[in-house]
């Protein structure tokens, strides 16, 4: 709902894409502000008016009642014919009419329908409200075009980071690995956690002066210190390599995916306040 201003007169302005309705009432007022519903009515009983609007429903709307149309059709004209937008919905099932309640009530039309009873109004304001009523479709077409390009920003940063954690999350280790006997246990964390020893990092990148540890990140180094704990509990219980090495990776899946998802490890890496 929006409100777009035509000579001084406040215009509600219901929008729904191609089908926009527009407050009858408020155009009304523009003419006589203490008898808005005198003025829809006499507009209704015109003969025109009810050519066009018959016209308009039969192109637009599959569920108009003809019959009930040509009965109030043959009246018009007649000194005593008087017709409500409530009888003319009800009777015909017609849709380019509508009446609400509440704060924002009164009666409405579809915007073909608003610039006609304009016109019967004042041509004049029926100019300055369709210039005003396009300035508000262009405004919101620049606003769909803002929206549309936030949302895609979101999605591609979306698609961004879950493929960052998509790549940082450990692999699960094969049997074939975990059944390897490694020469340290540092290596064996170096495999729990990143999914290579140090010596196979190093043959990946032979130009990086560093070791495998130093380019981990935060959430990696808290997992890391996590495992380094985990493991000496794991020793002193007497369990197999083979077997620690399977509990760790499981434990370094399950905590990387939450330390990628928390605030205060973003924070460590200083990418948000």
């Amino acid at each position: 709902m929006a409100k777009i201003d035509v000579k001084g007169t406040s215009i509600t302005v219901i929008s729904g894409g191609s089908d926009d309705y527009i407050s009858l009432t408020d155009i009304a007022r523009y003419k006589n502000s203490d008898h808005t519903d005198d003025l829809i009515r006499n507009w209704l009983r015109n003969r025109n008016t009810l050519e066009f609007l018959g016209i308009w429903e039969q192109l637009n709307n599959p569920g108009f009642n003809p019959v009930e149309f040509d009965g109030i059709r043959m009246q018009a004209g007649l000194n005593s014919f008087t017709l409500t937008p409530k009888r003319w919905i009800e009777a015909t099932g017609a849709i380019g009419i509508n009446s609400r309640a509440g704060r924002y009530g009164g009666t409405y039309a579809h915007k073909d329908i608003a610039f006609e009873f304009a016109s019967w109004v004042s041509v004049e304001f029926k100019l300055y409200l369709i210039k005003e009523f396009q300035r508000l479709k262009e405004t919101e077409f620049q606003q769909l075009g803002w929206d549309i390009r936030r949302n895609l920003a979101k999605i591609n940063y979306r698609i961004h980071t879950d493929a960052i954690k998509t790549k940082l999350i450990p692999p699960q280790l094969t049997p074939q690995q975990t059944s390897l006997i490694y020469a340290s246990e540092a290596d064996l964390l170096n495999m729990a956690l990143f999914g290579k020893t140090a010596k196979q990092w190093r043959d990946e990148n032979p130009g990086n002066k560093g070791n495998i540890r130093d380019e981990a990140n935060a959430a990696q180094l808290v997992c890391l210190a996590n495992l380094e704990t985990l493991n000496a509990h794991f020793i002193h219980q007497g369990q197999a390599q083979a077997e620690r090495l399977t509990l760790l990776n499981q434990t370094a899946i399950q905590q990387m995916k939450l330390l990628l998802a928390d605030a205060g490890t973003r924070r460590l890496e200083g990418k948000q306040p």
